[in-house]
């Protein structure tokens, strides 16, 4: 099946799902990451800012400004993602197609232990399907291989096998509401 059509399908299934229900799985996604080595290890984390019903990170957020880890957020630079650091979740301000971003200077990418990523589609190899815009796997492209790239995703999101192409960015970690799978690079 061509992206474009997973794309649709997932995404018209998201937004269909129930606040209330995101909400749910969004929590049980956030505590067993918070739960993971992933997690523990990790000194500057990245996190993104939710839209369209993808799964919430507020919760990792706070904790992360609690357990004193350094927190970074992406912003559009042109055709690729810039992170920069923020001190808590309430300095993001509203900029590229409604997302919130953060202000301030971006911090190198050599500089983020773990990456939490948005996907519309994540599938049993570690690949991940966004919004077809390309910005993580531009950013990504040659990244340290110490980078962590943890995909955040309901249950639902997750199919056996996507089309990939080799510079689509794969993530190390998928994590849903009911598992966490690992990934060899």
């Amino acid at each position: 099946m061509p992206k474009r059509s997973i794309r649709q399908r997932l995404l018209l299934e998201r937004r269909q799902c129930a606040e209330a229900e995101c909400r749910h799985w969004s929590r049980l996604i956030q505590e067993r990451f918070l739960n993971d080595e992933l997690y523990r290890r990790a000194r500057c984390l990245g996190l993104y800012s939710p839209v369209h019903n993808e799964v919430q990170t507020g919760l990792v957020a706070s904790r992360a400004c609690r357990d004193g880890k350094r927190l970074v957020y992406p912003r559009v630079a042109g055709e690729a993602l810039e992170f920069c650091a923020v001190g808590c979740s309430s300095e993001l301000l509203r900029g590229s197609f409604g997302i919130l971003e953060p202000g301030g200077e971006p911090v190198p990418l050599g500089e983020i232990d773990l990456l939490v990523m948005p996907g519309v589609a994540f599938d049993l190899h570690g690949h991940r399907l966004g919004f077809g815009k390309g910005y993580y796997d531009r950013t990504l492209d040659g990244c340290p291989a110490r980078l962590a790239r943890v995909g955040f995703a309901y249950e639902f999101q997750v199919v056996e096998q996507l089309p990939a192409a080799a510079h689509d960015c794969r993530v190390t970690c998928l994590v849903t509401e009911r598992r966490t799978l690992y990934f060899a690079d």
